[in-house]
């Protein structure tokens, strides 16, 4: 039995490596010719892998992974139906190898405040916060914010942010179309059984103000518009991977961040921060 996923397991007898490469060039849209190009193959070698007349080298099939664009986990099932060992280590971030990485990590977080910054993981589990992410969650009853504290359900739970978020249909359907996106990518029983929990919570009667504010203001992107102090600050969101990755965990891991998307949001940020120094700074760490 392999993992494949956040909370799920594929077993290796479930197919061989050319029925789950077949799978992931299907799932990617591609046709043998257009994969063999990419590869530097040929069209018929391919076929032969997929109905099992060849054996891929271990080269070829971290090859055409690549070229798939198969997530690392599953690049390490792709390995073991092969044959072969996976090459592709899974330490936990409090392994002591991966200090390194989390004083980098915390050092990043820190240089976003007072923006709010955070790390998720595959389940999208908060693994770090900055500061800044604990101004944005004064208020949210203790239960949500106990680990594992998971950043989809701290903003659409009715007891988390989405009472304060004034363009909530919007953003809820953001972040729901983002982890169907996933899903159809990296198909996982935690992040299916998350979707399922986050989409059924009931959305706020009337949203008055859930509709993107006129003008070119936002024209570039969907902020977040959530209320703070008394304030509506507007936030962008950016989300940072890492590039080429070599270990499960690391590949899993993301960094997204609420950028001020005005002048007058940044200003508020800083005057809220100022105020509130003595608040816990990094809740969820890990």
């Amino acid at each position: 039995m392999t993992t494949v996923g956040p909370g799920s397991t594929r077993s290796t007898r479930d197919g061989t490596v050319g029925s789950l490469l077949r799978g992931w060039r299907e799932r990617r849209r591609i046709s043998q010719l257009e994969l063999a190009l990419r590869a530097e193959s040929s069209a018929r070698h391919i076929s032969f892998i997929e109905t099992g007349r060849a054996r891929p080298s271990q080269a070829m099939v971290l090859r055409l992974a690549e070229h798939l664009e198969v997530p690392v986990r599953e690049r390490n099932a792709l390995l073991i139906a092969a044959g072969y060992a996976p090459v592709y280590t899974e330490r936990p971030l409090h392994d002591p190898a991966m200090a390194a990485l989390r004083s980098q990590l915390d050092s990043l977080l820190t240089a976003y405040e007072p923006n709010p910054a955070l790390v998720v993981d595959g389940s999208y589990d908060v693994v770090a916060a900055n500061s800044g992410t604990a101004l944005l969650l004064r208020g949210v009853p203790d239960h949500l914010l106990r680990p594992p504290m998971n950043a989809l359900r701290l903003s659409l739970h009715p007891q988390g942010l989405a009472p304060r978020i004034h363009n909530l249909r919007e953003w809820r359907a953001h972040l729901l179309e983002r982890l169907e996106r996933q899903l159809a990518l990296r198909p996982s029983v935690s992040l299916r059984e998350l979707h399922e929990e986050v989409s059924a919570y009931p959305v706020p009667g009337g949203d008055p103000d859930g509709r993107q504010p006129a003008g070119d203001a936002y024209a570039y992107a969907l902020p977040l518009r959530v209320e703070l102090d008394g304030r509506v600050l507007s936030f962008i969101s950016t989300l940072t991977t890492f590039n080429t990755p070599m270990d499960v965990t690391v590949s899993e891991l993301a960094v997204e961040t609420l950028l001020p998307a005005d002048p007058e949001t940044a200003q508020a940020l800083r005057v809220i921060a100022a105020g509130a120094a003595a608040r816990p700074s990094h809740p969820g760490d890990a």
